[in-house]
């Protein structure tokens, strides 16, 4: 009756106080409850409590009640099907509305949290507090180019610099690993007055199009149309499932370097450089076996060319037992690209080269980016490196992903539809095949989706999609590495994961 008490506001303790948590207990319960009610809905729930109870805003007519987040995602796809790139994917069969993120997870419009463990950008963990706030703290001060001094760009040059070995003692700023490798280019092509490129089969370097024309993983990919003319690419050192198998395949892998050589040579031309990635990413997380890089690395070298590094995806103590990839490898490039980690996820990259490469490359010709170098990113980038120091988070990684790399050993010896686990540190990978090695790419697909489910975000690379890929923030704990182990013994034990591996 009009006038009487149908609901009360419950307490932030008991209910939270976002907007979305704001909600009415029916004084006469649907179900019939009289004392225990069941208080605030699951988010798989809603779609059921909606059914049979009134939205309280049908009162309230509050438009701040109505926020966008709590819609189901349909209106945002069909936006972008009709206005955004036609070539945009999404991930997974049903795709997340991601409205927040916090360390190791990111949050969706329901406020459900999911264990990320795919997103190596986010590199301190999501919207972290100090990074954050250094970009607001600067931004709010000045933000623009090098034409101007600032300490910003000193202070960051110098701190990632203190990285790098000693040879390696200039750094250029850039806002993309694309970016990055785009300008690597220019430095090998300068130097050597030279075109012609050896890349890495399955390799990715970016997007732009110098990038994608050393990048087998687009143009030997759908769409693509092969190798460019200057382009040369030596096989996969898969030592699982490629050429040569087994240890000790270093030198047999390598070989082909001087073979690629020999060809350029023969057509009257020399090579420019050889780039390579630390840990092979869109390949399957690949490990370069032991002596790879060395031997490559001479090849080069002996023939005039430079020899890049691309530590986009695996840099900044990733590996936990060095900070770069290439020092695995007891190897010194010439030249290092750094991607978007570096400012976690802000638009912030960098190539790092010797003295020698920098005067070459300095012709006459000015190399000037307008956003690169910037007193914002210089800020934010700085305070990233610092975050990795007081956290410790190279040594983080190195214990995280030692015991998290012997938990997915020890599960594939459980379940032999795991091929072969590989890795370092944070920047790990696990591979399904069946008894014949033949890649699984749909069970790894079934296994990703299933996941996402279960609240764990995965997702699959390699050349047959049959690899899943662990590369997540560097906070991930040990509480978040056994989780993950929990949801995937649960997945592995469903009937689609054993079906053709009796």
């Amino acid at each position: 009756m009009k006038g009487q008490h149908i609901a009360y506001i419950g307490k932030p303790t008991e209910n939270g106080n976002w907007p979305s948590h704001l909600h009415f207990q029916l004084m006469l319960d649907m179900l019939g409850n009289t004392t225990d009610f069941p208080g605030v809905a699951f988010p798989g729930e809603l779609p059921v409590w909606k059914s049979i109870c009134p939205d309280p805003n049908l009162f309230l007519n509050e438009e701040q009640l109505k926020p966008a987040y709590l819609s189901n995602g349909a209106e945002v796809i069909e936006y972008r099907r009709k206005h955004l790139g036609k070539s945009l994917s999404l991930s997974y069969n049903k795709p997340l509305k991601i409205v927040r993120g916090d360390g190791a997870f990111l949050i969706d419009n329901t406020g459900r949290k999911y264990l990320d463990t795919v997103n190596n950008v986010a590199h301190v963990g999501h919207e972290h507090p100090r990074v954050v706030k250094a970009g607001q703290n600067q931004m709010a001060i000045l933000n623009t180019n090098t034409r101007y001094l600032h300490e910003n760009i000193n202070a960051f040059a110098k701190a990632l610099l203190a990285t790098f070995p000693d040879e390696l003692s200039v750094v250029h700023f850039v806002n993309s690993g694309s970016e990055a490798n785009e300008l690597a280019l220019r430095m090998a092509k300068t130097c050597t007055n030279q075109k012609d490129m050896i890349a890495v089969e399955v390799g990715y370097h970016g997007n732009t199009g110098g990038c994608v024309d050393i990048s087998s993983y687009k143009f030997d990919g759908k769409g693509g149309k092969g190798a460019p003319e200057h382009t040369h690419i030596v096989p996969l050192p898969d030592a699982f499932r490629g050429r040569y198998q087994g240890d000790h395949t270093g030198e047999l892998y390598a070989a082909y370097v001087p073979e690629k050589i020999a060809e350029i040579q023969a057509k009257g031309r020399n090579v420019a450089a050889f780039i390579c990635e630390s840990i092979i990413s869109c390949g399957g997380q690949i490990e370069l076996p032991e002596t790879y890089l060395e031997i490559a690395y001479a090849a080069i070298r002996q023939a005039g060319g430079l020899c890049i590094a691309d530590e986009v995806q695996v840099g900044c103590g990733r590996v936990g037992s060095a900070f770069w990839g290439f020092q695995l490898h007891n190897v010194i490039p010439d030249i290092v690209t750094i991607g978007k980690p570096i400012g976690n996820g802000h638009p912030l990259a960098a190539v790092v080269c010797t003295q020698a490469v920098a005067d070459i490359f300095a012709n006459g010709m000015e190399y000037f980016n307008t956003f690169g170098g910037n007193p914002v990113s210089c800020a934010i980038g700085s305070e990233v490196l610092q975050i990795i120091k007081d956290e410790k988070l190279q040594e983080h990684a190195l214990i995280v992903g030692t015991y998290l790399k012997y938990e997915l050993l020890n599960m594939k010896n459980e379940f032999p539809v795991i091929g072969n686990v590989r890795g370092k540190g944070l920047f790990l990978g696990f591979e399904l095949n069946d008894k014949k090695k033949y890649p699984l790419g749909e069970k790894a697909e079934y296994l990703a989706n299933r996941m996402k489910e279960l609240g764990i975000l995965m997702s699959t690379d390699g050349p047959d999609h049959n690899v899943l890929k662990i590369k997540p923030p560097m906070v991930f704990s040990m509480e978040n590495a056994d989780e993950l182990i929990l949801r995937l013994r649960k997945v592995f034990c469903e009937d689609f994961m054993q079906l053709g591996h009796e």
